[in-house]
């Protein structure tokens, strides 16, 4: 039986004494299973969900072997989404709060080019960022990789969807052939193989096991007539269990866009996320949802990878995902840290092919259940009870979390219950606050200076 503890490892101290102070005690299962073998310098695949812990698994490898003094890019971790590759510099920075001086650099699309070259001409020792703008940093000669000893693919096969394969083989030309490469993979399928035979040597498989068992996830499915029926469908499941998160999956881009317009007519608190999306808007949405002043996300998969979300109540499918695994991998968002989830997935008779393979993945009998009364249809949509004001200045204009609030709260301001979440970018801030503290909340932040400046503040209402 593989030993569960983090000291049982081959450690730096500093790093073990870390994960403790961070309540880190046990390795998850793929952790113990990659971690030993990554420590010793080999070449990995591994096949993991979100939520396995698997960033903790690379980034203490990665951390473990780092030379500080040497002020070199030694490690690459490629990301599919900007989204993904935020969430992973961050749990790297945590892992590396005992490393003094480290400099963790992340280059991802959609942002300014300027400000990264900037970054980077004051070096770095592990860059994390998206294929496209690696690549494009390599070619305008803004970024040598000649140090690195480590390259990680993270969501492996989501980049391959995405069309970076171009990309990834002009990164890797770019990296010395003497490295570690580490490849982690929700699914694996062919092109994984692939690209595993031609940048990896002698690499060790690894499989994790679900993080969340099927006890904490209730799977219900509906058979529907047509389209008509299938929209209909999805607003009798959302009046019926009234989740106040859910994430509704879609196949395609256009019908994310269509089941968003439909539900927010009839009433629903429901925003897109898909790839035809500005950086921006796509910005919003995220903190929309995230703050809880959006109930309900529609997204495609892609769009989807690599989401932050601790809690979710619901998953509901419009379709049945084109492969079992990424069936999995969707409802397996919902149920988490021990929480009751339920995921809904809507089929006509042409899918009933992909329920007979969801069958034999699953290992169970599914029967389609019949839907809730139409009597429901009478009920209100829950609205949320936050919304989310965008500030315009953040980081360079020295503003923190704590300046927000107190600006709030202060002075016949809002009760702190009235204030949720508070993000800061470098020149702009989103603050989530009550509803029935709404104009309040806009009075304050519009008169009252916040470090010693005027700001200007507006609600984001989509």
């Amino acid at each position: 039986m593989t030993t569960k503890a983090f000291s049982s490892l081959n450690l730096h101290p500093d790093l073990i004494k870390n994960l403790s102070s961070l309540g880190y005690e046990e390795m998850t299962d793929i952790q113990a299973q990659s971690l030993p073998h990554i420590l010793k310098g080999g070449d990995l695949i591994a096949q993991g969900k979100t939520g396995s812990g698997k960033t903790a698994a690379f980034g203490l490898g990665l951390l473990n072997k780092l030379n500080v003094k040497r002020f070199r890019i030694q490690t690459v971790v490629l990301c599919p989404t900007r989204e993904l590759a935020d969430q992973v510099a961050k749990e790297l920075r945590k892992l590396a709060r005992t490393i003094h001086n480290i400099k963790i650099l992340t280059l991802c699309g959609g942002v300014p080019f300027g400000p990264q070259v900037g970054s980077l001409e004051h070096g770095a020792h592990i860059i994390v960022g998206t294929p496209g703008r690696i690549e494009d940093h390599l070619g305008r000669g803004t970024l040598t990789l000649h140090d690195v000893d480590t390259l990680i693919l993270d969501e492996a096969d989501r980049m391959l969807e995405m069309g970076f394969q171009q990309s990834l083989d002009a990164i890797v030309e770019q990296i010395p052939n003497q490295r570690q490469t580490l490849l982690f993979s929700a699914t694996y399928p062919k092109q994984i193989q692939a690209i595993a035979n031609k940048i990896m040597k002698q690499p060790e498989m690894v499989e994790a096991k679900s993080t969340h068992t099927n006890l904490s996830i209730a799977q219900h499915f509906y058979k529907v007539e047509d389209d008509q029926q299938r929209i209909e469908a999805l607003r009798l499941l959302l009046l019926q269990h009234e989740p106040e998160t859910s994430i509704i999956f879609c196949n395609t881009k256009k019908e994310v866009q269509e089941v968003t317009n439909t539900l927010s007519n009839y009433g629903f608190s429901a925003v897109a996320l898909h790839g035809d999306l500005e950086q921006r808007d796509r910005d919003q949405t995220l903190v929309r949802f995230a703050n809880k002043s959006a109930s309900i996300m529609v997204a495609t998969d892609v769009a989807a990878r690599g989401l932050d979300i601790d809690t979710l109540d619901a998953v509901f499918n419009y379709h049945i995902a084109r492969d079992s695994e990424v069936h999995v991998h969707r409802v397996g968002r919902t149920g988490r840290a021990g929480s009751k989830g339920i995921a809904c997935s809507l089929y006509s008779e042409k899918e009933s092919y992909k329920v007979g393979l969801l069958e034999d993945y699953l290992d169970r009998t599914i029967e389609p259940e019949l839907l809730p009364d139409t009597s429901v249809l009478s009920k209100i949509p829950k609205t949320p009870i936050m919304t989310t004001l965008q500030l315009d200045a953040g980081k360079k204009q020295k503003i923190r979390p704590g300046d927000i609030l107190g600006a709030l709260t202060g002075d016949n301001g809002i009760p702190g219950a009235d204030v949720g979440k508070i993000q800061l970018g470098a020149t702009w801030a989103y603050v989530a606050v009550s509803k029935a503290s709404l104009k309040k909340a806009l009075r304050k932040l519009s008169q009252d200076k916040l470090k010693g400046r005027n700001v200007r503040v507006r609600q984001i209402t989509s």
